[in-house]
């Protein structure tokens, strides 16, 4: 029997039979890892409160042909009741778990950027530390980023030109000069393009005190910029409340 033991996020479960579970985990140091919870379902079960989606968690896992078994688990970072209890903090949350799990499409390929990336978002949202879209905006910027899809907010995308530029093209990378800028475009407010920036590089002094206009053009911007490389819509960005402003508390 081959066990071995990593830090993990639960990204999302799903039934097996009456009383288990099979649980999706992106792992510190071997990925993205399928395993089996069994008798987590039933009310006795050690630790079937500790496998739900947002839970960081220290996992001993046994090795098996296609799904793994959790033998043990230990509680990291609780999150999971602190932001499944609110509804801003749950939908702002779920298209972070979604976003990881379409980036890190292979099983056990090391994603340790993505892991430590996710987790920190995680804590910020479950902690209000900003507001909710502010920290999924992020998030979802900086994990396409890690991925190799990195936009740009002040020097033109796509020739380099010193900025700030007035256009946004999203097949071009992000900010454009007048000369690269192709038809149909965009033209975000120029407040928007510095909450975009401080966004993607952690600025929270200029992201916390942004307007709230700025960050709904914000993340309309994000989500077709990951619509785009992803080839596909986050469908949990269609439940998220964008008429936050402050922190969230």
């Amino acid at each position: 029997m081959v066990l071995y033991r990593d830090d993990a996020i639960v990204l999302r479960t799903q039934k097996l039979g009456e009383a288990d579970r099979i649980v999706t985990l992106l792992t510190r140091e071997h990925g993205k890892v399928r395993a089996v919870g069994k008798g987590v379902r039933r009310t006795t079960s050690r630790f079937g409160a500790r496998l739900e989606p947002f839970m960081v968690i220290d996992v001993q896992l046994h090795t098996g042909r296609s799904l793994h078994t959790v033998t043990q688990v230990e509680t990291v970072g609780p999150y999971a009741r602190r932001i499944c209890e609110d509804y801003s903090l749950y939908t702002a949350g779920t298209p972070m778990l979604e976003m990881v799990d379409r980036l890190v499409a292979d099983e056990h390929e090391p994603a340790v950027q993505q892991y430590w990336l996710l987790a920190g978002a995680l804590r910020a949202l479950a902690d209000r530390t900003h507001a909710p879209n502010l920290v999924l905006d992020s998030y979802l910027m900086r994990a396409l980023s890690v991925a190799g899809w990195a936009p740009s907010f002040v020097d033109c995308a796509r020739c380099g030109e010193p900025g700030p530029h007035h256009a946004f093209a999203v097949a071009q990378g992000g900010a454009v000069c007048s000369r690269c800028r192709p038809p149909g475009s965009t033209a975000p407010a120029p407040e928007t393009f510095v909450l975009l920036a401080a966004l993607l590089a952690g600025e929270w002094e200029t992201a916390d005190a942004s307007d709230v206009r700025h960050r709904k053009e914000a993340s309309g911007l994000v989500a077709a910029y990951g619509h785009y490389h992803l080839e596909r819509t986050l469908r949990s960005l269609r439940m998220v409340e964008r008429d936050d402003v402050g922190t969230g508390a």
